[in-house]
């Protein structure tokens, strides 16, 4: 189980941190601090709390925040992308900001601007979202694709709430 958790991981920072091979700075970084200005492509460990512009790879600690990030962010507290976001968030409070999040978010709170992939949690936000909203609480702008919770809402249907599952096309 150990190796194919290995080989998981090795794949998908190959995949991900491929396209910014030539920005690399350090392939593990350790943040004690907000005030780095850095591109990560490896391992960056929060304690507690870490920020640079771009992360590509693997992401954990307990506050995680940059302005790219490609991988898997698993932090226990908050994880906030500012721009684009590819790969899964996994932690209490979960945010992909100004451009799309491509991927999974996974924490009792996500919030995405624009979402293509899937949210779980106990309330999920987006202004637009392609896929699936999984949760208490969820609620979109415009959407393509299904809510399954006991609040769905979808402002630009025509039916912009339905309990317990809800479609936008």
């Amino acid at each position: 189980m150990k190796r194919v958790l290995s080989g998981l991981v090795l794949a998908c920072l190959v995949v991900f941190g491929a396209h910014a091979a030539e920005k690399v700075r350090w392939p593990v970084w350790f943040a004690f601090n907000d005030t780095e200005n850095i591109d990560v492509i490896g391992l960056r460990l929060n304690l507690p709390s870490g920020q640079c512009e771009q992360v590509s790879g693997l992401d954990l600690g307990l506050i995680g925040r940059s302005q790219y990030f490609n991988g898997i962010q698993l932090n226990l507290l908050r994880n906030s992308v500012t721009d684009a976001l590819a790969g899964w968030q996994i932690g209490g409070y979960n945010s992909a900001g100004l451009d799309n999040m491509l991927g999974l978010q996974t924490g009792l709170w996500n919030e995405s601007k624009t979402m293509y992939g899937l949210q779980v949690g106990l309330v999920n936000l987006a202004d637009y979202a392609e896929g699936f909203q999984v949760g208490l609480v969820n609620r979109t702008e415009g959407m393509h694709g299904y809510q399954i919770g006991l609040i769905n809402i979808i402002r630009d249907s025509q039916v912009p709430f339905c309990p317990l599952i809800n479609i936008g096309f």
